[in-house]
């Protein structure tokens, strides 16, 4: 069965960056991101052994999600100045392991993954998406699993694993951070409404709309209370933490993994002193080489 790999490529450089400290190349750039990023996804490959993967890039805030709540996720710091030009590299080494790689300016990478994961989902594919954000977790379906790194099993995750997580759905997962907000993008819930309160609402009218429609049915006075003064805000909160449709096709033949350009690798190990993957590289090129004498 075909099955693509959707990374969220800026999570996953992020990751890398803060877990590997001053790793430097020959000529004194900072390498830690490309590195880290390099043998995660490496890794990624390796299980999986996907024909189609590509990374998608955040091409900058949702200039809707910004109208409706201009604090939208205004509280992150500035890209570390060590981190920034390591992206272009990034970019290098993909094109060079021959990945594909995607960014559209204005459009927030999980509304692209979001879309790509559906539309290939649709079309019959299994998918799987790379990322520990919460959000995806509305994704899940029969066709369209998590691959978690804060997961140290290696499990791609499915609706057990969201429901375990999250103790909803994964239809209800945008009605759960509706209510409780997200912390991580600025987004304010409702005062006293944690994940489990959330989760318990959820089970019992099923969806925001259900709840709100039916506010007078809430026991605990001080919720209820809570949940009326908030109505305007959780409408709005559902429209941001949706994944919304963007323009980006599903095109299989673009995401195909094409052969690598192992001159452009070694070249790019050189430069970044990557020997570890420089002596990897020539052992494949050995064995593909006895091969083809046995052959």
């Amino acid at each position: 069965m075909s099955r693509l790999l959707i990374i969220d490529g800026h999570a996953y450089a992020y990751r890398a960056f803060h877990a590997i400290r001053d790793l430097r190349g020959p000529d004194g750039r900072p390498t830690n991101a490309i590195f880290g990023f390099v043998k995660m996804l490496e890794k990624m490959r390796s299980a999986l052994e996907p024909a189609h993967l590509i990374v998608v890039w955040d091409g900058g805030l949702s200039g809707e999600r910004l109208a409706a709540l201009p604090e939208y996720k205004a509280q992150r710091p500035e890209m570390p100045d060590q981190l920034r030009p390591q992206f272009d590299e990034i970019g290098e080494y993909l094109a060079a392991a021959g990945l594909a790689a995607f960014c559209c300016e204005g459009v927030e990478a999980d509304d692209c993954i979001g879309c790509l994961a559906r539309r290939a989902a649709a079309a019959g594919w299994d998918v799987v998406v790379a990322s520990s954000d919460k959000d995806f977790m509305q994704l899940v379906s029969a066709r369209i699993g998590l691959l978690n790194p804060n997961d140290k099993t290696g499990k791609i995750w499915g609706r057990e694993q969201v429901c375990a997580k999250a103790g909803v759905e994964p239809e209800q997962v945008a009605d759960w951070l509706a209510l409780m907000g997200d912390a991580v993008d600025n987004i304010p819930g409702v005062p006293g409404v944690g994940p489990k309160t959330a989760a318990e609402l959820l089970k019992q009218f099923g969806s925001v709309d259900n709840l709100l429609a039916r506010l007078g049915e809430v026991k605990s006075e001080r919720l209820r209370t809570a949940l009326e003064n908030s109505v305007t805000a959780v409408r709005r909160n559902l429209e941001l933490v949706r994944l919304r449709e963007v323009s980006c096709e599903f095109v299989p033949e673009q995401l195909a993994v094409r052969p690598a350009d192992r001159e452009k690798l070694r070249g790019l190990f050189r430069r970044w002193g990557f020997n570890g993957m420089l002596a990897a590289l020539a052992a494949q090129s050995s064995e593909q080489q006895a091969e083809l004498i046995l052959k």
